[in-house]
Parts: structure tokens; C-alpha cells; sequence
């Protein structure tokens, strides 16, 4: 679907459309042209990028919004609208009587007792980790302490508080709007205009949960305009969405289905560390590149089952640093991040402590190479470690002047401790004699992302070698 705005044209839109670009851009111009250019041909909202006000029932605020509904759409225009959230406090009185209007007129809803009004305040109360809305007769509702009888004042509440408060009950009223019988026919727009303004990442999560919710079942559009790589990660995933790149400059703005390397590309710019959008796939630090390797083949061959986000740290003298960084950024601005740690084992206890948020982990053998000749990693290259035992000491008869000849004897000399002996040098020979020509790290990678509740944890195994910290937190598996 193609739309006009004044002097640009949007090609493409589908249901959750973003628009991104600098300050300055048309951002906003945009979604105000597109108010004008829709009203009356469907339920049109625009939500102002800087919403003031104060979270309480104002009469004066609702009786003006009764009488002049063209005054209230033109101050919703502006950038800022000093009485957004006294207004959307008025507008949750008007989301009551459309969702009591919709139980009574839809037969299916009206059978399930389960669901009445006190259903859409759920809605909003998950929004919100302090405080929860309650119905009240004389104010539209009263917000307390969570599980208390304390009413704080509207003036001790967060400005992040208040704010998703009121984007829910806007989002919530419109969505019922639009499942009115006025409007349930027709194309209707809900146009958010930097909805992330005074909102962690968490708490921006929790609204566009609650965006893609209410526009279950109704046929309407949102169009929004947003810095937040939050934000986009939180809808990229959605069948219809689709991304635009303004610049001031353009007459048309392709918006463009989301793309794997949007996807991929996303996390360097903002989007990923440790916010609990990326929960579902969170940091995992590791010493270096191979380790990076593994774990990004383990990512890609679980079939989504392992999650995980592989951040270098290059050097064990920088991973206490990295991991304390994130632990600091996690227990200062996000809710119950999580983040995984990961070291070679080298000559120390297998034991390590978490850091605050950090779940640390140590491998049960030396280095990542020596999963290379665990038994559940040789099984998967079709071999056992009695043949590749065998491979190896024909190899030493015959190769005494190779390269790496001394350490593959020292290998065997030191009673073929595969678990511990030090394999660095001879990874690629181990490979060779295995019988396999793929990299050794999509080797290992591969067979941990194949590891189920199943798979054996005797000695030797590919369990045994990861350790079990490692095997239940990280890959969630007994």
C-alpha cells in the first residue's frame, strides 16, 4: 500500500512500519502531514514525540477534549503538548466504555467471563514494575504500590512510569476504536512519534509487546518514527513489518520488508547489549576468535534452540573487565538482564564464581580444541578415539620431520591426556587425521548445537569436556 504526505510518498507500508533517521530528517513533519492528509478516512491517532503533563484526572482537560475534537487533534500536532497525560487519563475513562460497548456487542467475548475491563488494566499493570493501576470511581483509576494499599502522589511517580502508562492507554483505546462498528471496516492509523522518549530499553520492550497485541484482529497500520534500535528489534520479527531510511531530501520512502542482515547488523548499533529485548539471545563474552567462531556455529545450527550473542573479549586479562562492565551497565538501568561469561579452563579449578549478574563459566577441559576429541565430537566425524589413537601414532612413524612432529609426540608421551594436554598446535592435524576438511571450530560448534537432554555426560563426553555450569545454564540442558 502506497500513501501521500504532503511532498512524500510512502510505497510499502504493511502493518508496523519504522522510520528511521537523524534529527532533522522529516521524521515528525511526516507522521503530522499523514494526520492531516487521514483524517476522515478511518481512526487516525498521532502521538507528539514530547508528551508533559502530570498522570491525573483533569475535568477542564476532558471537558475541552469533548467540545473541540479538531483543537485536540491540532495541538496533538505540535512537538509538544503540555496536557498529554491528564488527557490520556481522560481517554482511559473513554477505553472503558469501548471495551464494555465491544463484551456486549461481540457474542464470543461476552460468553467468556474471564475478560472484562479489568482485563485491559492487566494489560497495563505488565507494563509496569513499581506501581499498578486500579479502577476508582470519582478518578478513572488510582495507582498504587504494587501488592500495598500505598497510593503514591502522581508527582512521586517516573517520568518512564507515566509515560508508558499513558502510551498503553492510548495504544489500548485505539486498538478498540478500531474494532468499533464505525471504524472496523476501514484502513485506521496509529502514528507514534518517537514512543522510546523517557522509556528504557525494558520498558520499551513491554509497550511494543503491548503495541503487537492490541493490533491483533483489527485492521489498521502504525507508522512510527523512532531512534530506538530497541524499538525495531523488538518488531523486526513481525511477519508485516517493514523499515524506511528517511532523509529530508527524499520524495519517496521505500519501506522495505526486514532483511537477515538488518537483523544481523542490528546488535553493532545499539541494539543488543543486555537489554532484555535481546534476553532471548543474550551476550555471551568469550576469550577470542575461535571461541567466537564455535559459538556463533552453535547459534546458527541450533535451529533457535541456543540464543546467544558471542562478544569477544580477545584476552583472558580482558574478560574480569568486560565482565564487570556488563554487570555494571545490567544492575544500573535493565530488569533482570542476563549475560554469560565463558573461559578456557587452562590449569585452573574448574569452579568459578558469577559476577553480580554475570553467570561465569569455566570449560571442563583445557581449551575449546580439546572438545575437538571428546567422543561425542569424534562420533559426529564418523570416528572414535581408538582409531584416531591409531591415526596418530602411524603418523608419528612416519612424520619425523615435520613441523608439529615434536608435539604430537609430546601428545602421546604425556599418556594421551585429551582432556588437558595442551592441543593448540596440532588442532589441524587432529582434523586431518580425523578425516574431516571443515574447519575445526564448525566441528565443535556443530556438535554442541546437536547436544540434547539425551546425550551422554560420561567421561570423555562432549557434556563432560563443556561442564555441567556450562551445559545447564547456557544451553539449558540437564
Amino acid at each position: 500500500m502506497d500513501i501521500q504526505a504532503a511532498d512524500k510518498t510512502l510505497r510499502n507500508l504493511g502493518t508496523f512500519n519504522l522510520l528511521l533517521g537523524k534529527n532533522g530528517s522529516g521524521k515528525s513533519t511526516i507522521l503530522r502531514n499523514l494526520d492531516n492528509a487521514l483524517t476522515g478516512k478511518g481512526k487516525v491517532v498521532y502521538l507528539a514525540p514530547e508528551r508533559g503533563g502530570t498522570l491525573y484526572y483533569d475535568g477542564y482537560v476532558e471537558t475541552l477534549r469533548q467540545k473541540d475534537d479538531f483543537g485536540n487533534r491540532s495541538e496533538r500536532r505540535q512537538n509538544q503538548v503540555m496536557d498529554f497525560r491528564q488527557a490520556s487519563v481522560s481517554e482511559f475513562k473513554k477505553l472503558e466504555i469501548l471495551v464494555l460497548r465491544h463484551i456486549e456487542r461481540d457474542a464470543e467475548t461476552r460468553a467468556n467471563n474471564a475478560i472484562t475491563f479489568d482485563t485491559e488494566i492487566q494489560k497495563l499493570n505488565r507494563l509496569l514494575d513499581r506501581v499498578e493501576l486500579r479502577r476508582s470511581a470519582d478518578a478513572a483509576f488510582t495507582i498504587f504500590l504494587k501488592g500495598t494499599e500505598q497510593a503514591p502522589s502522581h508527582q512521586d511517580l517516573s517520568s518512564g512510569e507515566s509515560e508508558v502508562i499513558s502510551l498503553g492507554i492510548e495504544v489500548l483505546s485505539f486498538a478498540y476504536a478500531c474494532r468499533s462498528d464505525q471504524y472496523s471496516a476501514t484502513d485506521n492509523w496509529l502514528l507514534l512519534d518517537e514512543p522510546d522518549s523517557h522509556l528504557h530499553p525494558d520498558l520499551q520492550r513491554r509497550f511494543t509487546e503491548l503495541l503487537v497485541s492490541a493490533f491483533e484482529g483489527i485492521a489498521a497500520r502504525a507508522i512510527i518514527a523512532t531512534h530506538s534500535t530497541s524499538i525495531v528489534s523488538s518488531l523486526i520479527d513481525q511477519p508485516n513489518a517493514r523499515v524506511a531510511h528517511v532523509a529530508c531530501e527524499d520524495a519517496n520512502i521505500e519501506l522495505r520488508e526486514v532483511s537477515d542482515s538488518l537483523k544481523a547488523i542490528l546488535p553493532v548499533f545499539g541494539a543488543h547489549p543486555l537489554s532484555q529485548v535481546f534476553n532471548q539471545s543474550p551476550p555471551l563474552i568469550v576469550e577470542g576468535e575461535d571461541d567466537e567462531r564455535i559459538w556463533q556455529t552453535v547459534v546458527r545450527s541450533s535451529q533457535g534452540r541456543v540464543r546467544l550473542f558471542p562478544c569477544v573479549a580477545r584476552t583472558i586479562e580482558n574478560m574480569t573487565e568486560y565482565e564487570t562492565t556488563a554487570n555494571d551497565v545490567m544492575s544500573s538501568i535493565y530488569d533482570n538482564a542476563k549475560c554469560f561469561s565463558l573461559r578456557d579452563r587452562d590449569d585452573r579449578p574448574y569452579e568459578i564464581e558469577d559476577l553480580g549478574q554475570v553467570t561465569r563459566c569455566r570449560l571442563n577441559c583445557r581449551n575449546a580444541e580439546n572438545l575437538l576429541v571428546s567422543d561425542c565430537v569424534l562420533a559426529s566425524l564418523e570416528t572414535n578415539w581408538d582409531a584416531l589413537q591409531a591415526k596418530i601414532e602411524r603418523w608419528i612413524n612416519s612424520n619425523e620431520g615435520h613441523v608439529r612432529y615434536d608435539n604430537m609426540v609430546a601428545f602421546r608421551d604425556g599418556g594421551w591426556d585429551r582432556k588437558f594436554h595442551q592441543l593448540k598446535e596440532i588442532r589441524l592435524l587432529l582434523v586431518d587425521l580425523a578425516g574431516s576438511n571443515k574447519p575445526w571450530e564448525v566441528i565443535v560448534g556443530r556438535a554442541i548445537a546437536s547436544l540434547s537432554e539425551d546425550s551422554p555426560a560420561n567421561e570423555h563426553s562432549l557434556k563432560d569436556y563443556l561442564g555441567e555450569k556450562l551445559v545447564r545454564e547456557v544451553l539449558g540442558l540437564v
